[in-house]
């Protein structure tokens, strides 16, 4: 089983940084893929960047392309999420989430995943 927990969001004007941090415990069996998504209110959850278990292959939602960048240290079972130059669209609530595929064609879609963290707030004003 896997647990994951989410820390770093907050309130930020645009243009600003955050860094998300997803913390994994129990097995680490089913984390060979993890990621990020979000929520806006009134939205379908959406893919926001992938990394593969040995942080060779990522890949990001058009929309954060540029300026969100997702990273990994197996060392401590965490998975972050830097994001620069903010924008209001950013809005949502950010989940962590792993899977044990390997496969990238659907790595962005949510309900190939398994295993989700409650979530953290992201607020970007303008």
């Amino acid at each position: 089983q896997v647990q994951l927990v989410e820390s770093g969001g907050g309130s930020v004007q645009a243009g600003g940084s955050l860094t998300l941090s997803c913390v994994v415990s129990g097995s680490t069996a089913d984390t060979n893929l993890m990621g990020w998504f979000r929520q806006a209110s009134g939205k379908e959850r959406e893919g926001v960047a992938i990394i593969s278990r040995n942080s060779g292959n990522t890949i990001y939602a058009d929309s954060v392309k540029g300026r969100f960048t997702i990273s990994r240290d197996n060392a401590k079972r965490t998975v972050y999420l830097q994001m620069n130059s903010l924008k209001p669209d950013d809005t949502a609530i950010y989940y962590c989430a792993a899977r044990s595929g390997y496969s990238w064609y659907n790595a962005l879609t949510p309900d190939k995943y398994a295993y989700w963290g409650q979530g953290t707030q992201v607020t970007v004003s303008s």
